[in-house]
């Protein structure tokens, strides 16, 4: 190697690693605006969005990627959520009733207090998924395996015949 080549060798590795320790996909703030003035957003990127307190029905949310938003308190009626990316979003007391999360990750998603019922589950990942409270009485597609992986309270209304461990 040149002289040169070896001088720049240590700039050139910090410079990778900076790089790599960036976030992946960053949020994107037009599609967030996009999806809180009301419009559908399939497989959008609204990583980390704010969406808590919005009262919005029928969008289409489907393989989008909502990892860490929050949905807090927000009424979503009749969304389609199928294959989008729910891990970690911070949904208390929303209202999803007739939403479709067939095949949504909400890994390490709060669901607490939230009201779910005549939505759709077949797929769904909810592994660390806190239902405490939940609402979920007349869903479809959600399997005692699914619930194995998730969290509740004596509060947390599910179909009959399933259980859901405490959290």
């Amino acid at each position: 190697m040149n002289r040169l080549a070896l001088a720049l060798a240590p700039a050139l590795v910090s410079a990778l690693i900076a790089v790599s320790a960036l976030p992946a996909a960053a949020q994107n703030a037009s599609q967030i605006g996009r999806v809180r003035g009301g419009a559908s957003c399939p497989g959008c990127n609204l990583f980390q969005g704010d969406f808590s307190g919005m009262e919005v029905r029928g969008l289409n949310l489907s393989g989008a990627r909502l990892r860490q938003a929050d949905l807090s308190l927000t009424v979503m009626n009749r969304t389609r959520f199928s294959r989008a990316d729910l891990r970690d979003v911070e949904a208390y007391g929303g209202v999803f009733s007739g939403s479709n999360f067939a095949g949504a990750d909400l890994t390490n998603a709060s669901f607490v207090g939230a009201y779910l019922d005549g939505s759709a589950f077949a797929g769904a990942k909810l592994s660390g998924t806190n239902l405490s409270g939940a609402q979920l009485s007349r869903v479809t597609g959600l399997t005692q395996g699914q619930l194995n992986q998730a969290c509740g309270d004596a509060a947390t209304a599910l179909p009959s015949g399933l259980r859901i461990p405490a959290c």
